[in-house]
């Protein structure tokens, strides 16, 4: 890490470089000329260049000096504020610094502590940048005396860790980072390397003793701003070292002597977080950013990056929806935040928004044109809109800027799976596990990948492989079904019965089906009635002046969350995601953001928890909960109409889009009774006639299905199997709801039978091998 020397030092030969009058303040033209000179590769519109000036001036307005313009203090603000890269724009400017400075960082770093705590020009060369940054460093001179003992104090215990081989380090360097920023600047300054110290020795408790030491002469100082100064800087130090449980002590009583002070509670969010500690780490944030709002101009330097890391902090928690919009915030508030745009870009591709996730992407290459992570994300969103070709020279860009990118591999290798281009997908897989040795998707996909390339022998290798990593059912099925091929003595490319690779297809011309969202099935429904009688949603008014009981999407999810608080958050993220794809989409098509709550609860009733009869009076009951029909004991033709239609339109997207258009004209102001809609409810042909097809899916998810394996994935059949009528193929509900049917029988339309199980299926054929006996017999002469 630079010290602060070198990085002032930095700042100053930068600011030097641009003032071109000398009269020490960088004006809009000679700010200008800088952020286009450490950006070559950017080509900035008259409008962004104004644009981001005004935010720069508006920001840092205590270091504009009139007419002169910032100063080289505010130029070292923005930097340490994360607004730029000291290093890389000082290498992009070709600037170096002077040899005397050097040699005086040299004299400065092997003095003694006791020469510097004498020699105050040099104290701020000693240690780290945020020490003398103004407002949030070092403010008493007492403090500097505390900081160099506790640095003294770590130095021990590295040296003693290290020495009996205690400590070790972790090379983070291959996964994509999360975004996530230590202090104010980007992702560049967070360490490489994660130090992990040993806690248990005799060392470690010493070492904790002497800082409790430190920790009582920073609570005995004069005032209260002084020992919140002292407890501010120890953390920081603890910090730097990623001594991080000691750290967040020091930030939590830093909390306690000063609670409206955003910077305590930011720096205890940030420990948190590293911790693992998500939902606390939010609450601390949530706290910062109460206090930024309130604190005004003095704590504005802080809210981009409170927001960013509040965002990354509730995608901790799988509310991505809820991160979107603090992302979003950031980069409204600093327009070159170029990390708060690829985080937008990435949350934006987790709900599913992919479009809108390409547009941010883009926007943080465009400011950040080495920025492999966002390629890899960019090209993540490309392949799921089902742009392939466009997505592979992406991905490739991310590996070029960095190669051991272990998730631009994998997802690289996922796409040419999709493809067909198995003996490709086999190398990045390699690839993966040449940085990840114990990366047990990695090894199952290349067994996969190498049985489509017709390896089989290679194949059974890399699955035995995977077998020693992890014990899960996937690889048992794998193996299972590996064995059965090799039986079959099947060709390259071909499935169990010998298809060769998918085609996918519309949807529509499957004439049956339900593509169920089965995380729901854990929340009972009367977890639905609870949040209508317990919680109270505000009444808003649609452009046509109907009442609604709307809420924005982020709010929505974090209903959902109580609803689901079963789901881990990555599980969790992956239902929002469904749940955003195929029903939010259809009930906000307007695309304003808001959904009507109630609807929102009654579609949501079919597919939780309960019984039958249960979920379809919660969904009535739903509908009358909205304002319109509120205070009655029925509710209107038209809005069970309406139900219906959304029902279809959500469950049985062949259906929808025609029928959706009815409902525009729908002019029916008759009133319905519970008895009444649940008959249109379960009308087979116009009402929601799959409710007991959705209930026997339910029974059977577990279900295996003997000697059938999936015609397009190839893997044995979980739960239901779906048969083809006309050509006797079977799929997987993965690879049914996914519209994808083996290329060797492309047809017009198809007509699937679904099986619950394996008896329904030996059912079904003893009765068609009866009527065919009666058939005989009748004919018989």
């Amino acid at each position: 890490m630079a010290t602060r020397g070198s990085r002032s030092e930095k700042v100053k030969r930068i600011f030097q470089q641009f003032d071109a009058n000398c009269d020490g303040g960088l004006n809009r033209d000679e700010m200008a000329d800088l952020v286009v000179a450490v950006n070559p590769r950017v080509k900035f519109s008259d409008a962004q260049i104004s644009a981001i000036l005004d935010e720069v001036f508006r920001t840092y307005g205590e270091f504009i000096d009139g007419e002169k313009g910032l100063t080289y203090d505010g130029l070292l603000r923005t930097y340490d504020d994360g607004a730029g890269d000291v290093d890389r724009d000082f290498d992009a400017l070709g600037l170096e610094l002077n040899s005397d400075d050097n040699k005086g960082k040299s004299a400065a770093s092997s003095s003694s502590i006791a020469d510097e705590r004498v020699l105050e020009p040099h104290k701020k060369q000693r240690t780290a940048a945020w020490a003398a940054s103004p407002n949030h460093g070092i403010v008493f001179d007492e403090t500097w005396k505390v900081v160099d003992d506790l640095e003294i104090l770590i130095k021990r215990l590295k040296a003693k860790q290290v020495k009996d081989g205690k400590m070790k380090g972790d090379n983070f360097d291959a996964y994509s980072d999360p975004g996530w920023s230590r202090e104010l600047g980007p992702s560049a300054e967070m360490s490489e390397k994660r130090v992990v110290w040993e806690e248990s020795g005799h060392d470690y408790a010493l070492f904790v003793k002497e800082l409790g030491v430190l920790r009582t002469k920073a609570d005995g100082a004069r005032s209260r701003e002084e020992a919140f100064d002292g407890h501010m800087a120890i953390g920081r130090v603890l910090y730097e070292h990623q001594l991080f449980k000691e750290a967040l002590v020091s930030f939590k009583r830093a909390c306690e002597l000063q609670p409206v002070d955003v910077r305590s509670h930011f720096r205890a969010g940030n420990c948190l977080y590293v911790l693992g500690r998500h939902g606390e780490a939010k609450e601390e944030f949530t706290l910062a950013l109460d206090a930024a709002e309130n604190g005004g101009n003095q704590s504005a330097y802080l809210l981009p990056q409170i927001h960013v890391n509040l965002g990354i902090a509730l995608e901790g928690e799988g509310m991505v929806m809820s991160a979107c919009e603090h992302y979003r915030e950031a980069a409204i508030l600093c327009p070159t935040h170029f990390r708060a745009l690829k985080l937008l870009g990435s949350a934006l591709f987790g709900v599913g928004e992919y479009r809108a996730a390409v547009k941010a992407l883009e926007e943080a290459i465009f400011m950040k044109a080495d920025y492999a992570d966002a390629h890899c994300d960019l090209a993540s969103a490309l392949h799921a809109m089902g742009e392939g070709e466009k997505a592979i020279p992406v991905f490739q860009k991310a590996i070029d800027l960095k190669p051991g990118h272990v998730d631009a591999l994998y997802n690289l290798g996922g796409l040419y799976m999709d493809m067909g281009r198995f003996q490709r997908a086999s190398e990045m897989y390699t690839r993966v596990l040449a940085v990840c040795p114990n990366h047990w998707r990695a090894q199952l996909n290349k067994a996969v990948s190498l049985l489509g390339a017709g390896e089989a022998e290679e194949a059974k290798k890399a699955l035995k492989e995977a077998l020693k990593m992890t014990n899960r059912v996937e690889l048992h099925d794998a193996i299972s079904h590996l064995k059965q091929l090799q039986k079959k003595k099947v060709k390259p490319n071909g499935s169990a019965n010998g298809e060769g690779a998918f085609s996918i297809v519309e949807p529509s011309k499957f004439k049956t089906g339900f593509s169920k969202i089965t995380r729901l099935r854990g929340c009972d429904v009367d977890l639905l009635k609870k949040e209508m009688t317990e919680n109270d949603v505000p009444v808003s008014y649609s452009g046509g002046g109907v009442p609604e009981k709307s809420i924005r999407k982020p709010n929505l999810e974090v209903i959902l969350r109580r609803l689901l608080q079963f789901l881990k958050p990555e599980t969790f993220q992956g239902a929002v995601r469904a749940i955003n794809e195929r029903i939010l989409s259809v009930l906000d098509d307007t695309g304003s953001g808001r959904v009507d709550l109630g609807m929102f609860f009654s579609v949501l009733a079919p597919i939780c928890g309960g019984s039958p009869d249960k979920r379809k009076r919660v969904a009535y009951d739903a509908l009358l909960w909205r304002p319109v029909n509120e205070g009655s004991a029925q509710i209107r033709k038209a809005d069970a109409l309406k139900y219906i239609k959304l029902l279809r339109a959500i469950y049985i997207p062949s259906h929808g889009v025609s029928e959706m258009l009815e409902v525009h004209g729908e002019v029916d102001v008759s009133m319905v009774s519970l008895s009444e809609f649940l008959v249109m409810f379960d009308d087979p042909d116009w009402g929601f006639g799959i409710m007991s097809s959705l209930v026997k899916l339910e029974a059977g998810d577990r279900t295996r299905h003997g000697r059938y394996a999936c015609s397009v994935c190839r893997y044995p059949i979980i739960g239901s199997r779906f048969k083809e009528m006309k050509s006797h193929f079977s799929l997987c509900n993965q690879c049914y709801s996914e519209g994808k049917v083996p290329s060797t029988f492309k047809q017009e339309e198809y007509r699937f039978k679904e099986y619950g199980s394996e008896s329904e299926a030996m059912k079904d054929k003893c009765l068609c091998f009866n009527l065919q006996s009666k058939s005989s017999s009748y004919n018989d002469p």
